[in-house]
């Protein structure tokens, strides 16, 4: 799984979620439908924002969904899952853009991809993957051409590429396949007059897409000798930065002038989520499960704030109980509950069957690869209590749109109207 928008799934109310679990699906198993197994591996969280932009244009319909059966990865349940035309188009866009990044692994000698064997391997993978996004955008109407014609420019100006060169140079290529991608979802749901703010906003998302690969690959790219477009052209991060917020502030500009008969999942993922994305790739902010983060030497009342503040109760708060306190509860109080009383605690329930080591591995498994044991509850692989992951504990700073206090009015974020479910 790739992709720079990973919406932790506790922001999400429970419909946008499902709705979220429907497009991620339905790629999936576009992906299946038309290139076999072996194609799921290209499943990406940027791949279904084309579906999720196709729908937002036409609205959720029944055929529009279907009922999938049970899989491994949603814990052995049925979901509803996206259909038709804009799964289909994500799945080649999907495949087409894969073939690309296995091709730039190849050519940066990444791991086992330094062997000759193993290279040639996965160039015939990448030639494949290339071929049926073909065949399928054609029957979309889609010409992938413009996809494979830009991943090949980029070779190109990496190679001319050096200190100096402007970075949005760099980006380009990238830009201009998530603009066409974009705009495409336009002439898939018939309304051709959103295809040109579609683009912009996709050429902005492709800026973004580069940027902070270039930004989280930096140290790793260093250590190794790879290129990247930051160290090669010089850039500051301070000037990465001002450009994928220049790229944001693009973005919700260009989806105001779309169109949608419902746009909500697409304003929480392109608005909210791709900030998220961009504070996360640079290191500003975290969800609140994993901790709170905040740039060293930032200042708050008294001063700066330590490399290892809290934002928790101070010691010695004031307004918590004080040890020795004569009016807090004492021990052996004969006001508290006795033991065998009425109000003593039920005994326990007796324990269930654990699952075996190997058993128990393999569930465990399949809670990481969907992410349950960092969202949502779930049933622990050897015991089989119910448990809350950490992010049910999540305060309102990782809701969606929760920062203006009341549903339905301006999202001071991003001044845009909300409701209730973003």
């Amino acid at each position: 799984m790739f992709g720079i928008v990973r919406p932790c799934t506790h922001r999400l109310s429970e419909g946008l979620r499902t709705e979220w679990m429907a497009h991620l699906c339905g790629l999936c198993l576009a992906l299946r439908a038309d290139h076999g197994q072996f194609a799921r591996i290209v499943t990406n969280y940027d791949g279904l924002i084309v579906s999720v932009l196709t729908e937002a244009q036409t609205g959720t319909t029944p055929a529009g969904r279907r009922t999938a059966g049970p899989c491994p990865l949603r814990a052995m349940r049925t979901a509803p899952v996206a259909m038709g035309e804009g799964a289909r188009l994500a799945a080649a866009v999907s495949l087409v853009l894969a073939s690309a990044k296995v091709r730039d692994h190849v050519a940066d000698r990444d791991g086992l991809l330094a062997r000759r064997p193993v290279a040639a391997a996965a160039r015939r993978v990448a030639a494949g993957w290339d071929r049926a996004g073909a065949r399928t955008g054609a029957a979309l109407g889609f010409d992938t051409a413009l996809l494979v014609d830009a991943v090949d420019r980029q070779t190109g100006i990496e190679t001319l590429a050096g200190p100096g060169t402007p970075l949005l140079t760099v980006t380009e290529p990238t830009e201009t396949a998530t603009a066409a991608a974009f705009a495409h979802t336009a002439v898939l749901a018939g309304k051709p007059h959103n295809a040109a703010p579609l683009a912009e906003a996709g050429r902005l998302f492709g800026r973004l897409a580069h940027l902070l690969d270039a930004v989280e690959d930096r140290e790793a790219d260093a250590a190794s000798g790879a290129w990247n477009p930051l160290t090669v052209t010089g850039t500051s991060l301070t000037e990465a930065r001002r450009l994928c917020d220049d790229a944001l502030h693009g973005v919700r500009l260009a989806l105001r002038e779309v169109e949608f008969t419902d746009g909500t999942l697409v304003h929480v993922l392109l608005a909210h989520e791709l900030r998220r994305s961009v504070d996360r790739a640079f290191g500003t902010s975290s969800c609140s499960h994993t901790g709170l983060e905040v740039p060293q030497g930032l200042d708050v009342p008294g001063g700066l704030l330590p490399p290892d503040a809290s934002f928790g109760p101070p010691p010695g708060n004031p307004y918590g109980p004080t040890p020795g306190n004569p009016y807090g509860p004492t021990p052996g109080s004969p006001y508290g509950p006795t033991p065998g009383g009425p109000a003593a605690p039920p005994p326990p329930r007796p324990p269930r069957d654990r699952r075996g080591l190997i058993a128990g591995c393999l569930v465990w498994a399949g809670l990481a690869c969907t992410c349950q044991l960092c969202c949502g509850s779930f049933e622990d692989p050897w015991s089989r209590e119910r448990r809350e992951a950490p992010c049910q504990s999540c305060g309102d700073c990782c809701e969606a749109c929760n920062c203006c206090g009341q549903c339905g009015e301006g999202c001071c974020c991003c001044g845009d109207s909300c409701g209730c479910d973003c």
